[in-house]
């Protein structure tokens, strides 16, 4: 059994940060007692399969079809083609097994698998460029800025496919991975809910071990989950029954000791442990695990809203927004025309919006509501369905049948990449509060002010007006503790199924 420390955080029941393996041994009569150990299930080793036949088809299809034409246009004619075509095909391959990229650990789960994709990718065209120089090697160029890109180009979206696959089944109740969680009720109760809330992350909890310290029971059960032992009885209870990850929940009967034993009792058998460090809601790049003194420490470094991430940040959002405007001009234009003639009203609505570091500003959507709708909305309060500050109706009075048509696809928020390109807005972030909003904000909620407001975010992926406030608020306090240009890219490319399929926009 390979045992990692992975942080549970909410909305998250799987990323992973590893350790270095124990060395630690069990006595001869407890390792004969040990049942066999359960072979990985079926779907996973023909899911990871599949996962590396598409990778390798991406492969090997780009090198063929745009590895041609850039040899064809090189005028390196002296350096055979197939000799860089292998060379290409070999280092990608390379590089996504150097970067773990076929792990079983991350296919499926979040930014991470896409984190590490993207990072086999650009490691390659690093060694491809440093080996043509090395060797002087002419007419690698082509390779490296279009043969390398082109392969990821290819291969994330293929690679986006499958996972939804992968997570319909989930969500049907396949594919899914048998568990044991072990700490206290509290923390085990908040465990079971996350992963029915998101089944996507591939985990059931089948059984409970509770009971140590703080709570002696080890019988009933916990949100419909049995109780099978406590958690004196862990190893055995796992052991018996085959489970594939253990998540060790904060307890006080759990000391560093017993849980090096409980690891060194589970070595021999498919299952994974797993343990929820007692922290903030953090994890992603900001946590790092080190060695002090001989003891395993969980780092966590404090945000960064400047440095390079963030100068790149920039320039997307300048680049993309500017390229959106261009190309979705004449639409935009349509749009516009159709709401003047509608009610020969103004196009554009304009609103006092909070952003960075509380500065107000301007934010501009396509009025999708008849002329003076703000002067009767206190008329409406009675029928507010949102929580939370926020005043929201599914069927409210005010919206023109046109508005109708541009809130159910978020067409309305498309006049915001004016924002994006004057600087108060990004293309990523939280959602962009109003000012009364902010007056009822506590001191966590007003981190969520710390980044520009965002055209998405993870709210607008997560189910947008559907969502409870609470679990906004949570989203968007995750956004800002967690940010990466990974999580940036996966938003953007998961806000195109949300703006399709409509869920939540009203």
């Amino acid at each position: 059994m390979r045992v990692r420390v992975r942080q549970l955080r909410r909305g998250d029941a799987a990323g992973a940060v590893s350790i270095p393996e124990p060395l630690g041994f069990l006595p001869r009569q407890q390792v004969d007692d040990l049942p066999t150990p359960r072979p990985v299930a079926m779907w996973e080793v023909k899911y990871r399969r599949v996962v590396m036949a598409s990778d390798l088809g991406s492969i090997v299809a780009v090198v063929l079809l745009v590895g041609s034409l850039v040899a064809h246009s090189s005028t390196a004619a002296d350096f055979p083609p197939l000799l860089l075509a292998v060379a290409t095909v070999i280092t990608v391959v390379a590089s996504l097994t150097a970067c773990r990229a076929w792990s079983t650990a991350v296919l499926g789960q979040e930014a991470e698998e896409f984190r590490r994709l993207g990072k086999a990718v650009v490691a390659a065209a690093v060694v491809l460029a440093v080996a043509s120089l090395g060797l002087g090697v002419p007419g690698v160029r082509g390779w490296i800025f279009v043969v390398v890109p082109a392969i990821a180009l290819v291969a994330f979206p293929l690679r986006y496919i499958l996972r939804q696959l992968l997570h319909r089944r989930r969500r049907a109740g396949r594919c899914l991975l048998p568990v044991m969680v072990a700490g206290s009720v509290a923390t085990a109760t908040d465990l079971i809910a996350r992963t029915r809330r998101e089944p996507h992350n591939g985990w059931r909890v089948e059984a409970v071990c509770a009971g140590g310290v703080s709570e002696p029971i080890g019988h009933g059960d916990v949100e419909g989950v049995p109780v099978v032992g406590h958690l004196d009885q862990l190893a055995d209870r796992v052991r018996r029954g085959g489970y594939r990850v253990v998540a060790i929940t904060p307890d006080p009967y759990w000391t560093p000791l017993r849980l090096q034993h409980l690891a060194w009792q589970l070595e021999g058998t498919s299952t994974e442990m797993v343990v929820a460090p007692v922290l903030m809601e953090v994890a992603g790049p900001r946590v790092h695990i080190t060695g002090v003194l001989g003891l395993p420490l969980l780092r966590v470094s404090a945000p960064t809203f400047t440095g390079a991430r963030r100068v790149v940040k920039e320039i997307v959002d300048k680049v993309g927004a500017l390229l959106l405007l261009t190309i979705l001009l004449p639409v935009l234009l349509g749009i516009a025309a159709a709401i003047r003639v509608g009610d020969r009203g103004p196009a554009v609505y304009r609103q006092q919006r909070v952003g960075k570091d509380g500065r107000p500003f301007t934010i501009l959507k396509f009025r999708t509501m008849v002329v003076g709708a703000d002067r009767h909305r206190a008329e409406l309060l009675a029928g507010n369905e949102a929580a939370g500050p926020l005043f929201k109706m599914r069927r409210d009075p005010r919206v023109t049948p046109i508005g109708a048509v541009l809130r159910r696809f978020s067409i309305d928020e498309l006049p915001q990449l004016v924002n994006v390109l004057l600087g108060t807005m990004s293309l990523v972030g939280p959602r962009p509060p109003l000012p009364k909003e902010v007056e009822a904000y506590g001191p966590d909620m007003l981190r969520r002010l710390l980044v520009k407001p965002g055209l998405t975010g993870l709210w607008q992926v997560s189910g947008r007006s559907d969502l409870p406030w609470d679990e906004s608020v949570r989203l968007d306090l995750r956004y800002v503790e967690d940010w990466s240009l990974a999580l940036d890219a996966l938003i953007l490319w998961k806000t195109v199924r949300a703006v399709l399929r409509g869920q939540g926009a009203y």
